[in-house]
């Protein structure tokens, strides 16, 4: 009874890798390559930032024409980018497309998007020119090779993306967005807490801010979670300086801190001191 049992695992173990291997070698002779879109967020002064995406397209060309939809299941996608920090995200699009040059992405919006600030519970339209419905272009030229997988970060910056017509007070939707192939680059995580009469409490809303040494060049940023959690994601490989903020406590800077492609690096925890 247990030989047969072993023989049944055995044969269900190979089965798997045989299945596995074939449906590789089929993306190979099909000439296609997997591409995941991974959507996070750099944190703005904003309570609520929501956006509907109704399409997504790429172009392996330099025809402008030669633009192909993402097949998605639902659309419009329906977000509040508010939501995607801390190692949260929203996988956008998760499909086989034709290998070879991947040049651009492109994501489509539909009016009804909007905005909730500090003391205002009203949900604020944000207007979306028309240029940006029509699409928002976000420029790669990488290389898909035939049968591997690939994870693109688009990291969306709130609070440059939102402008205030200060003659009209209305609000402006201008999409800054930030991509990187995720087998490119890596990941910085960490935890922030303050002490208080030896009482360690983690810190909600902690901003991290990222800065490339190399050139003094500010990368993006991101909050903490309610347990003090963060996660920087789409990182290029290199040397980075830290800076954590948070009203109410001293600024700390955390120097050195390197990223390797396809690897988190882990920040020591974080300790808040009050001002």
């Amino acid at each position: 009874m247990n030989t047969k049992r072993i023989f049944t695992a055995l044969f269900m173990i190979i089965t798997a890798v045989v299945f596995q291997s074939c449906s590789i070698n089929n993306d190979k002779l099909n000439g296609t390559a997997s591409v995941q879109l991974k959507l996070v967020d750099a944190p703005g002064d904003y309570l609520e930032v929501n956006v509907n995406i109704v399409d997504i397209q790429y172009n392996n060309t330099d025809n402008d024409s030669g633009w192909t939809s993402f097949n998605l299941d639902n659309t419009p996608i329906s977000v509040d980018l508010t939501k995607l920090v801390a190692g949260n995200n929203l996988i956008l699009a998760d499909q086989l497309i034709p290998a070879g040059t991947f040049k651009q992405i492109r994501l489509i919006l539909s009016d009804g998007n909007t905005l909730k600030i500090e003391g205002n519970d009203t949900l604020i339209p944000l207007d979306t020119p028309s240029a940006m419905q029509s699409g928002l272009k976000l420029h790669l030229n990488d290389t898909l090779q035939a049968g591997f997988s690939y994870t693109f970060i688009l990291d969306w910056d709130v609070q440059k993306s939102i402008v205030k017509d200060g003659a009209s007070g209305k609000y402006n939707l201008k999409p800054v967005i930030r991509v990187n192939a995720e087998v490119n680059s890596g990941s910085i995580s960490g935890n922030v807490v303050e002490n208080i009469d030896i009482v360690e409490t983690p810190v909600q809303g902690a901003i991290v801010e990222f800065v490339n040494q190399s050139d003094a060049t500010i990368e993006g940023s991101t909050s903490t979670d309610e347990k003090g959690n963060y996660l920087i994601q789409g990182i290029p490989a290199g040397t980075y300086t830290l800076t954590i903020q948070h009203t109410g406590y001293d600024d700390v800077t955390i120097s050195d801190v390197n990223v390797t492609a396809g690897a988190v690096t882990t920040v020591d925890k974080t300790t808040l001191n009050l001002t």
